[in-house]
């Protein structure tokens, strides 16, 4: 099964109160699954990170083999490219339980898009910050 999904993270100060919201579709623009959960304190780019690990799980368990994913955070996005290293180490952790999720896939694609294209996301995941 082919779908999309939206991934983002955020936290209220660097680290602060954070929240991961994530939107799968099918190819058709339906939504297959919602998620909205807060994750404690944590730094933006871990909330970025985890928003996509928690996506990319529950993919898998829906069965989907072939996935694009859009996320805001033009570092998470070039760091699983390849295109930077990922040097901090609060992040390396999360970058190496990502790599083995996304070999799960037949296809997998990963693609930044601009904060207003991604605001379904950005939503849930300010709504887990608001409900923590």
């Amino acid at each position: 099964m082919k779908a999309v999904m939206y991934s983002d993270g955020g936290s209220r100060g660097n680290p602060g109160e954070a929240g991961i919201g994530v939107v799968i579709q099918d190819i058709n623009g339906e939504t297959i699954k919602e998620i909205s959960q807060y994750i404690g304190k944590q730094t933006n780019n871990i909330a970025e990170y985890q928003g996509l690990c928690k996506g990319l799980e529950a993919a898998i368990e829906l069965g989907i083999t072939d996935i694009t994913c859009y996320l805001d955070s033009e570092l998470v996005v070039k760091q699983i490219k390849g295109e930077y290293k990922v040097k901090n180490e609060g992040l390396i952790p999360i970058y190496q339980m990502i790599l083995p999720l996304i070999k799960k896939f037949e296809a997998f694609k990963i693609q930044h898009v601009r904060r207003e294209h991604n605001k379904r996301a950005d939503a849930l995941a300010n709504l887990a910050m608001d409900n923590k």
